[in-house]
């Protein structure tokens, strides 16, 4: 797996990394918050360990962010904090486990081991198809005819809501939540400008277009 560890202590990133690397995993190491939040959103990971107290961004408002952005990947929060009240901080924050520190490699080991089966289970890595479309969720991956299709981050999200609702009218305001967490519009026609930009990546010349408009409605997608 590719992990990613945000830790701003050297000595204890060096430790981890060592020891995932020798358990057969890809590791990234991120010394603050803000450049663990710029990886985890440029980046495919499988998860993250994450600690508590970051400089710049610190690990709490790191994990929030990611699910208001909604990037779903497991995350494991490491901490010297370690009171109940701390713990359910945490997983409020959209922490998947949260593990006191110190405590035994075996042991987070195991846990990204649960977490990431967990994951798996709960059908975070299916693949949403409509016709000759499809979308990796889990990797961001979208294909039309095994031609990838580069998408940007808002329009992965607005595709993968289309997807999920194939075949029915999906609401500008469904759009904006599903994007932006917006509950209105502050420019008027941001989803218009972005569905525009993810049709012309979709259809690339086709005689008709799988993103319908609904005047008045929203947009549909069908094969």
């Amino acid at each position: 797996m590719r992990l990613l560890v945000v830790e701003d202590d050297d000595r204890s990133a060096a430790y981890l990394k060592r020891g995932l690397s020798e358990a057969g995993h890809v590791v990234d190491v991120a010394n603050d918050g803000e450049l663990g939040l710029a990886l985890a959103m440029e980046l495919i990971y499988d998860g993250l360990i994450v600690d508590r107290l970051l400089p710049k961004l610190d690990g709490i408002e790191l994990v929030k962010r990611l699910r208001e952005m909604k990037v779903n990947v497991p995350v494991i929060m490491v901490s010297a904090l370690a009171s109940s009240m701390d713990r359910v901080e945490g997983l409020r924050a959209g922490c998947d486990d949260y593990l006191a520190k110190p405590f035994f490699f075996s042991e987070l080991l195991a846990r990204i081991e649960a977490i990431t089966k967990h994951f798996i289970a709960e059908g975070h890595e299916s693949t949403l198809v409509v016709g000759e479309l499809s979308l990796d969720i889990r990797r961001r991956i979208a294909r039309k005819n095994e031609r990838v299709i580069d998408l940007q981050f808002r329009e992965f999200l607005l595709l993968q809501a289309l997807m999920r609702n194939a075949g029915s009218v999906v609401t500008r305001a469904m759009l904006l939540e599903a994007a932006w967490d917006y509950a209105f519009d502050p420019r008027g026609n941001i989803v218009d400008m972005h569905v525009h930009r993810l049709r012309k990546k979709i259809d690339m010349g086709a005689a008709a277009s799988m993103i319908i408009t609904v005047p008045g409605a929203g947009y549909l997608i069908k094969p």
